[in-house]
């Protein structure tokens, strides 16, 4: 039989995974700084250590871990104003801290999550740092973690989000959810950020995989913060849509890790719990009347997730409902999904028109899934030397390896010798 101390031990492992960046956003606020934030945090856990075993767990643990973190770091404070007491910016940073926040209701705890989001989202910060930083602050990951994803190096992901925390702090961005005035602006960039997160994790920029499922899920994870502290109708239609594209994520690599189209995917191993979710948030997001892209992205994968075969796939809906989409978003990837669409409604002529005026204009010319889909469509009208080459520029684009494989694969299956 375990001991006590075992028991409680696990009790704080548990508690640590689960809780850990909720203390820390909280921690956050209170003291107006990330890094005494982590420290107090990792000090509130070591004493949770010591005095939990003893005393027994306390009946609201969060509560605690917030109240001795604090607690620490007015003692830290204290002893940094009798070591400089000629910093007046020690004293007025304890003063700040020990007259207010001293008894702070569930609910303004609960909301800490939400000030740090939007802080790390500030329009301040540089966008390119904003992903990082969310991931690593809201989202829990390790610096190394974020490297990996990113495929860059541990120091140069540190320096960036050392840069996000030293301009939260030299700008003096406020820890605080934005008035109703601001939160549309600043709302589009927070769903910006977690759709980007999605998008990598999705569908991976460069590198040996095709997705990369911590990302997505830590997406989805923010995803399902935001709409449960902000129920806004946009939030609630970029989760449906990341939960609708999620269920579909099995079946997009074969055993080998290379690319399945969705027209050959088993689709009786679509995630069913993930497709009824997101399309449940799907209606709650067009009730509101007030939605717009990432609902109406959402309401396209709806249509595939609905659809038993490909066959069944309603595509004039689908041109539809890319139509409306570019009615308030205007895009030239949205135009290429569109045109996509078109060629399996009205055929692939009709589809490669289309392609071909947003090339010849100058956009996406560098974008490799626009030559892919050009070759495509040639390829289906026995185009063959017009496929070849815009195969070929395709992979010359490619910097993810899945991709490079399949547009191999499909140069390979070209006639050698077409007439």
């Amino acid at each position: 039989m375990r001991s006590t101390d075992s028991l409680t031990q696990e009790a704080i492992e548990a508690l640590f995974r689960k809780e850990s960046n909720r203390v820390l956003a909280t921690l956050i606020r209170l003291l107006g700084s990330f890094d005494r934030a982590e420290e107090a945090m990792q000090e509130a856990f070591v004493a949770a250590t010591e005095v939990w075993p003893r005393d027994g767990i306390p009946a609201n643990p969060r509560a605690w871990l917030i109240s001795t973190g604090r607690f620490k770091a007015i003692d830290a404070i204290r002893r940094e104003e009798r070591l400089e007491r000629a910093q007046p910016d020690l004293i007025q940073r304890k003063e700040e801290i020990e007259i207010g926040n001293i008894a702070k209701s569930e609910e303004e705890i609960h909301d800490d999550r939400l000030r740090l989001i939007f802080t790390c989202c500030h329009p301040a910060i540089d966008p390119g740092i904003q992903v990082p930083l969310t991931l690593r602050e809201v989202c829990g990951l390790k610096t190394e973690e974020i490297a990996n994803a990113f495929l860059t190096s541990t120091a140069t992901m540190a320096q960036r989000i050392v840069r996000g925390k030293a301009k939260i702090r030299d700008a003096g961005i406020p820890y605080i959810v934005p008035s109703a005035a601001e939160l549309p602006e600043r709302l589009d960039a927070v769903l910006a950020v977690t759709y980007l997160v999605y998008s990598e994790g999705y569908s991976a920029s460069r590198g040996p995989s095709l997705v990369r499922t911590d990302l997505s899920e830590e997406a989805i994870r923010l995803g399902h913060m935001l709409v449960e502290l902000i129920p806004d109708p946009e939030a609630i239609g970029l989760l449906a849509l990341m939960l609708l594209q999620e269920s579909r994520r099995k079946t997009r690599t074969n055993s080998e890790g290379d690319i399945v189209l969705l027209e050959d995917q088993d689709r009786t191993q679509w995630d069913s719990e993930l497709i009824a979710q997101g399309q449940n948030l799907l209606q709650r997001a067009i009730a509101t009347r007030r939605f717009g892209t990432y609902t109406l992205q959402a309401a396209i994968a709806s249509e595939h997730a609905r659809s038993a075969t490909p066959q069944e796939t309603d595509w004039k809906q689908i041109v539809r409902l890319y139509d409306a989409l570019l009615s308030i978003h205007v895009s030239p990837i949205v135009e290429l999904n569109r045109a996509v669409a078109v060629a399996m409604s009205e055929g692939p002529e009709a589809g490669l028109q289309i392609i071909e005026t947003i090339l010849d204009r100058g956009d996406l010319v560098d974008y490799h899934l626009a030559h892919a889909a050009r070759a495509d469509l040639d390829r289906r009208l026995e185009r063959y030397s017009s496929a070849r080459a815009s195969y070929m520029r395709a992979l010359s684009l490619a910097t993810q390896e899945p991709e490079r494989r399949f547009l191999q694969a499909r140069l390979g299956s070209l006639p050698e010798f077409p007439l």
